[in-house]
């Protein structure tokens, strides 16, 4: 007879998580600690948006905002990361500020993957992205050290927060793990040619599939051929994104191909995606429309683009940086947990 799976409330399985929840609790104090020893406010901003976050890729959950009138009617969406609301906060003359904000997006579900979970946000006023990476190691090793480890984990394998850190551009990444000049294949930066990468990827051995996009193909041989190299031994800096990915970064004054853009790893899982922030709200516009043309393609919807936060950018948002790092992700890796729902304190129940 097959044994019934316990719930998650269930005594048996709570102690089983408790070690870790106890770390979880630990690393959440050290970082409220660290932060204000900083110069640092702590925000809180609403989930509910009318535009949740605009990255193609991501899904967001819908509701209906009812007013006093049965005809008050408004569709909200749960934000899939605080950016644009803390931006705003910029905007208003906050210089440093964090949030632990619960974010939602829709059809994620795996190992380190939950529909609600926590992110860590910080923006610093006057700061370039290199800066943030500076807070990355220093954030990092109090939270270790508030957890009891001088180690990060996953299974087998280790990440040593306490070592020199590794930085590597994705030129470097293409070039060393595929052998492949990515920049190349992008003679117009804002418009990469598929043909080009398809061509080089090819060459070894690596298949385009049939209706690739640049993009489709540049993250499949990333997941494949490069993150599982990323954060091995110690932690490793990504940066300089091709621009045609830089989101809602700004483009390298040294180097107009690529953004200001990092992602950190370590044990091969992506902890954080920072940016020396965009400021040209004409820019972000168009980059926002963009996107969501992408999304109706690829989805058969769109998002509305935050009307708001255009007009605060045209206010003046300051020269900034800022970055979002996955906290449920980093208590994983600080317990050595298999799986995200063994650091929360309840996961999100499904039939």
């Amino acid at each position: 007879m097959k044994t019934p799976i316990q719930p998650w409330w269930h005594p048996d399985r709570m102690a089983r998580r408790a070690a870790n929840l106890k770390a979880r609790g630990a690393m959440a104090r050290a970082l409220r600690r660290w932060f204000e020893d900083g110069g640092f406010e702590e925000v809180e901003t609403p989930a509910l948006q009318v535009s949740p976050g605009l990255e193609p890729h991501l899904m967001a959950f819908a509701t209906e905002l009812v007013g006093s009138h049965p005809d008050d009617r408004l569709t909200l969406r749960l934000h899939t990361s605080p950016e644009f609301t803390m931006k705003k906060l910029l905007v208003a003359g906050l210089p440093r500020i964090f949030q632990l904000a619960h974010v939602y997006r829709n059809g994620e579900r795996s190992p380190t993957h939950s529909p609600e979970f926590t992110m860590l946000e910080w923006y610093r006023a006057g700061a370039g992205y290199r800066d943030l990476m500076d807070d990355c190691i220093g954030l990092t090793r109090a939270l270790c050290a508030a957890a009891g480890v001088d180690i990060l984990r996953r299974g087998d394998l280790i990440c040593d927060p306490l070592a020199e850190w590794e930085v590597l551009t994705v030129q470097e990444a293409f070039q060393r793990h595929v052998g492949i000049d990515l920049l190349a294949t992008a003679p117009d930066p804002t418009r990469p040619d598929v043909t080009l990468l398809a061509q080089a990827a090819e060459a070894v051995g690596i298949h385009a599939h049939a209706g690739d996009s640049w993009e489709d193909l540049f993250f499949r041989i990333s997941l494949d051929r490069i993150e599982p190299h990323l954060g091995m031994g110690r932690p490793t800096f990504l940066t300089d994104y091709p621009v045609s990915m830089a989101a809602l970064s700004r483009p390298k004054p040294e180097d107009g191909r690529v953004a200001e853009r990092f992602e950190l790893y370590a044990c091969g899982v992506e902890l954080a995606n920072a940016f020396g922030e965009l400021t040209d709200a004409a820019v972000q516009k168009a980059r926002f429309e963009s996107d969501m043309d992408l999304k109706q393609a690829l989805y058969g919807e769109r998002y509305p683009i935050d009307a708001d936060f255009l007009a605060a950018l045209e206010f003046g948002l300051p020269d900034c940086a800022g970055i979002a790092l996955g906290f449920d992700r980093l208590v994983m890796l600080a317990t050595n947990a298999a799986a995200i729902d063994d650091v929360l304190w309840a996961p999100v129940a499904l039939p």
